[in-house]
């Protein structure tokens, strides 16, 4: 008895005790797991970030074998006299055409070069040089040797730009942005032969090339290939305006159409705009009616071997989505204006009710008919849904080259305003309408270092009261006020530098009294000429006292 009794004590003792030993176990191994899995998440965010930035920005998706081999784009720009044909693509006419280059991919002595101005601007060579340094923004060159043998397209081509920091054109990555500077047709006519686009669309080589010039800058026809419809029924081209790929976390359908998600859109464009080789699968394009062109080549379902884009299209939509709106630059916008014009968008103006902040779109599926916004439905009959997206708003001041909508059709914010002013009977001011356009020119998430006052430590210390003011309005794209405040009367000098220092045009505003002042800059050069769009430096002089600070021209 007394033997069982005290067996029994000990199960009583053990029993708890083992239970217990396996609890905490079992935690310890929960805790560890969810510590692991946690850092399994944040390593996969790093991974997936850093791996879709390279995608984005340096992957043709085995683009050459279209832009290369069929339509031999290398050709036209290695000229003549690098082995290709015609006179070549120097880098003055690149940048025309508005490619950008890469400031950090070029070496230390290119860079010197090009700021004492001793790079050869007209030489096809050098554009030649910085394609072999990954330098060109959205442009792969294959090389064989230091013979040009083909070229390729990335995302980044018409969706990076630069900060333009070197000089007009030249500068650090801006990924995201819309490019309103590139003129893709103008690029794509360059080719030898336009054959492929010819064939597919049933029409001569003479009038591809005069559908692709009449594009413009900024601006592509994603639906061209789709259903051969060039121009629209008032004689315009049919191309739309390069949409910015920033700010879209949270946003549902992409493109003005709303054809489907961002990753559906990666997908669309690197197999049927950038001619890829992959795999896309969307059977609306059967619709011969609507499709003629895509239903006829099978567009609608394309399967490449090897298939070179659809194990990066996760880390590629990921980056994207990880790429804020950035906000505009200080002093770019009225900030009075724009509070003022914040109540208005949220109440009497009524635009929040489909520019849902903070997305500004709607949550689910944000598309309209063209009865709806009060415009024609050509571009919206181009599409599945025959619907047009809510464009989200953030980031509006990177991209205002070219106009607003999706054709640009709208020269300023303010005559958007006005159109829904119109259309929805809101009975705005002319105030108000200037108020809420400061607001959409406020909107953005992360700060994109651009366009800010420089550093002036190296200057000689202003007056009292020495103050040069942000220019208004920044960006600008015609002319822009320069305030500025004297403490004394004196001689004033306003000077326009470019990026790189060169004396752009200097306003000698001659002698002045004390106080307040403002002049007004047209954006031309000493002699009368409209200067290109980029990041200058304006300059203000009396005396010993100068300040300085950036602005931003966007043509």
């Amino acid at each position: 008895m007394a033997r069982t009794r005290n067996v029994s004590v000990l199960f009583l003792v053990l029993v708890p005790l083992i239970i217990f030993s396996l609890m905490a176990a079992g935690q310890i191994w929960r805790t560890k797991f969810a510590n692991d899995f946690d850092a399994a998440i944040e390593t996969n965010v790093d991974e997936m970030v850093e791996e879709g930035r390279q995608i984005f920005r340096f992957d043709t998706f085995g683009s050459e074998d279209f832009w290369g081999d069929q339509l031999r784009l290398h050709e036209a720009i290695a000229g003549e006299d690098g082995g290709g044909v015609g006179p070549g693509l120097s880098p003055r006419v690149a940048l025309e055409l508005g490619l950008k280059v890469d400031v950090d991919a070029l070496p230390a002595e290119v860079v010197t070069a090009l700021e004492q101005g001793e790079v050869d601007l007209e030489d096809p060579g050098v554009t030649l040089t910085l394609l072999q340094a990954d330098a060109v923004v959205g442009v792969k060159g294959f090389f064989t040797g230091d013979q040009l043998t083909s070229v390729g397209i990335m995302c980044s081509f018409c969706h990076s730009t630069v900060d333009n920091s070197l000089t007009q054109g030249i500068g650090g990555r801006l990924d995201g942005w819309a490019n309103r500077d590139l003129n893709v047709g103008a690029i794509v006519a360059l080719a030898p032969t336009l054959e492929p686009f010819a064939t597919l669309l049933e029409i001569d080589e003479a009038t591809v090339r005069e559908v692709l010039n009449s594009w413009g800058p900024g601006k592509f026809d994603a639906e061209l290939v789709l259903d051969g419809k060039a121009f629209r029924p008032d004689g315009k081209p049919a191309a739309t305006l390069l949409p910015p790929a920033f700010g879209l976390a949270g946003v549902n359908l992409h493109t003005w159409t709303g054809w489907g998600s961002v990753t559906h859109w990666n997908a669309f464009v690197s197999n049927l705009e950038m001619h890829g080789n992959g795999t896309f699968y969307d059977p609306r394009l059967n619709d011969a009616e609507k499709f003629p062109i895509a239903a006829q080549n099978g567009f609608g379902n394309v399967r490449s071997d090897p298939d070179l884009i659809t194990s990066k299209l996760a880390a590629l939509h990921f980056y994207q989505l990880a790429i804020p709106a950035p906000k505009p630059p200080e002093g770019s916008f009225d900030a009075a204006a724009a509070a003022r014009g914040e109540m208005l968008f949220k109440g009497s103006a009524q635009c929040a009710t489909c520019h849902v902040p903070p997305l500004f779109t709607e949550p689910g599926w944000n598309m309209h008919t063209s009865e709806e916004i009060g415009i024609d439905d050509f571009q919206a009959m181009r599409s599945p849904d025959e619907r047009y997206r809510t464009a989200p708003l953030k980031g509006l001041w990177t991209h205002t080259k070219g106009g607003f909508y999706h054709d640009g059709r709208f020269a300023t914010l303010e005559d958007v305003v006005e159109h829904y002013n119109s259309h929805l009977g809101l009975g705005l001011s002319a105030q108000d309408k200037s108020d809420i356009a400061q607001y959409l020119l406020s909107l953005g998430d992360a700060d994109a270092g651009v366009g800010t006052a420089i550093e002036s430590a190296d200057l000689p210390g202003p007056g009292a009261s020495f103050t040069l003011s942000q220019n208004f309005p920044n960006p600008f794209s015609a002319r822009t006020e320069i305030r500025y405040e004297l403490p004394q009367a004196g001689r004033v000098e306003v000077e326009i530098f470019s990026i790189t220092g060169q004396l752009v045009r200097r306003l000698d505003l001659s002698q002045q009294p004390p106080g307040n002042h403002v002049v007004i800059w047209d954006g031309l050069d000493q002699g009368g000429r409209p200067i290109a769009s980029g990041v200058y430096i304006y300059r203000l002089r009396q005396g010993d006292d100068v300040q300085a600070k950036k602005m931003l021209l966007v043509r």
